[in-house]
């Protein structure tokens, strides 16, 4: 049997794994991970008995491949859950699903409602002309807005900046008002230094034009998925236990199989001759252990990859690699007896909080990015169902670099400083606040400026080894969603049983219409 080593347990080289496994008889199969759970930045973390994910990560793709491996481990819910009876919901249930009162092996059928906090009133996001809009804008705002974008129309701007591209898209007064504020948090530069292709992997084909289409077939009840951007997808699975329950769920089908999963076991080394690798070495409880391959899958970040190599690399390839920028991420988890911000839409919550799944913080005063209420998500990540029908979870999102101000920051005076930020915000008191667990996630967003530009370079020499496959959101530095990350996986466990061109695996999600429309 030829050996296969995955670095890394996140989607990407789990569904690998699983892949190879399942396809296919003739590999063994090993996977090392760093960390002491699987999951990647896709995992959960239990704070208090409360399940709690290390940021957003909801269950969409427009892959039937990938939609086919989730409903295989978990199967989506055959009967209505614990808040779906009490906010008497009408869901498209699976007769042939599972009844999620009686197993935690399901995916919930959840409503997406995402909208943007700006100067202290709440947009759809994406930014929808309905009569909310008009209002919060102002007839001067929304008059300004829509000649811009007429102009925006006419006088296209050569795409070679994130700023551009947004610009071609909504016109600049939206930019100004709703994409540049938030993508300076994110990424801690202008939008003018950001590469256009980040925008084209994220937003894709959404545009003003889209929005308003969408609009128009919401009225007509006449909405197909498959023309629907992702952005403006309305619904999404989800796990009744978190998001790092399906990942658990496919690390037990992996060791079923034969498969073979070490934790806590970091690479630092890769042995290489003849431009194939031979064996690596990973550091477990101190000790390190040589462990030799046929095939290298790896999802580690790029810049650990090439200067974990034992032989010289170029020069100019080092330099490229090794200083590809990243952004980390950092959150703070509350549990609030109150939150103050009023629902006043027409859904129905418990409690009547606000109906949100995650909300985007444009406000310019904070450094807050994002809020995730997880009240929206699952009741069952509460310790108990009757915590969930009085306690408030929510976390509090914020982007940075490693060894920044904030990274830096003692635990407790970081949840102070995000704690002061609620406050500044109206969004709760002092007191409301029952418990705050921090979180943080290194090279969370491979960016795309500085020595970015370089990809082709690097893509390249990594491909002139033989047996070496690059794969997810680190092991490509691509910004890719959880389904693109397991995406990559699926494709190079085909590439290795068939032989095929590695180049195929880079592909995943580099064209603009790729998993936005079929």
């Amino acid at each position: 049997m030829k050996k296969v080593v995955i670095v890394g347990a996140g989607p990407a080289g789990l569904t690998a794994a699983y892949k190879l496994l399942k396809d296919s008889n003739k590999y063994e199969v090993l996977i090392l991970e760093k960390e002491s759970l699987v999951g990647g930045i896709s995992k959960s973390i239990n704070f208090d008995n409360y399940i709690v994910d290390t940021g957003i990560h909801r269950f969409f793709s427009k892959s039937d491949e990938v939609n086919n491996i989730w409903k295989e481990l978990l199967p989506l819910q055959s009967k209505l859950s614990y808040d779906d009876k009490l906010l008497d919901r009408k869901l498209n249930l699976d007769k042939n699903g599972i009844d999620p009162n009686k197993s935690d092996d399901v995916l919930l059928i959840k409503n997406r409602v995402t909208r943007i906090l700006y100067d202290n009133k709440f947009y759809d996001y994406p930014v929808s002309m309905n009569m909310n809009t008009i209002k919060n804008l102002g007839f001067i705002n929304i008059l300004a807005a829509g000649f811009s974008y007429l102009k925006a129309l006419i006088f296209k701007k050569k795409e070679d900046s994130l700023e551009n591209f947004y610009i071609n898209r909504f016109g600049k007064k939206l930019y100004n008002m709703f994409f540049e504020s938030y993508t300076e948090k994110v990424w801690g530069i202008h939008p003018s230094k950001i590469d256009a292709s980040w925008g084209s992997q994220r937003v894709k084909g959404l545009s003003i034009r889209k929005v308003l289409l969408d609009m128009f077939n919401k009225k007509r009840k006449k909405k197909n998925l498959s023309n629907t951007e992702t952005s403006l997808i309305e619904s999404f699975y989800y796990p009744k236990k978190g998001c790092i329950a399906m990942y658990e769920k496919m690390r037990d089908e992996i060791i079923k199989m034969g498969g073979k999963i070490i934790l806590n076991a970091e690479v630092n080394k890769i042995h290489i001759k003849n431009n194939t690798i031979k064996s690596i070495d990973y550091l477990k409880n101190n000790k390190i252990v040589n462990e030799k391959c046929d095939y290298l899958i790896s999802s580690m970040p790029i810049k650990d990859l090439i200067s974990n190599m034992d032989i010289d690399v170029p020069k100019n390839i080092y330099n490229y690699a090794t200083k590809l920028p990243y952004r980390s991420f950092m959150s703070v988890v509350f549990v609030l007896d109150k939150l103050n911000l009023k629902n006043e839409t027409n859904i129905k919550t418990i409690n009547n909080i606000v109906p949100d799944s995650w909300i985007y913080i444009q406000e310019k005063n904070v450094s807050l990015g994002r809020i995730q209420i997880f009240n929206n998500w699952s009741p069952y990540i509460f310790p108990d169902l009757k915590s969930f029908k009085k306690d408030i979870l929510i976390s509090f999102e914020y982007f940075c670099d490693e060894n920044d101000k904030y990274w830096n920051m003692k635990k407790e005076d970081f949840i102070k400083f995000a704690k002061e930020e609620g406050i500044k915000l109206n969004l709760f008191k002092e007191n409301n606040v029952k418990k705050a667990f921090q979180i943080k996630i290194p090279k969370a967003y491979p960016a795309y400026f500085g020595t970015y530009k370089y990809m082709p370079k690097i893509e390249k020499y990594i491909d002139s080894f033989s047996n070496l496959y690059c794969i997810g959101r680190n092991g490509e530095h691509k910004y890719n969603n959880m389904d693109h990350s397991m995406l990559t996986g699926i494709t190079v466990s085909n590439v290795i049983i068939n032989n095929l061109d590695k180049k195929i695996i880079w592909d995943v999600n580099t064209e603009k219409c790729y998993n936005e429309e079929k």
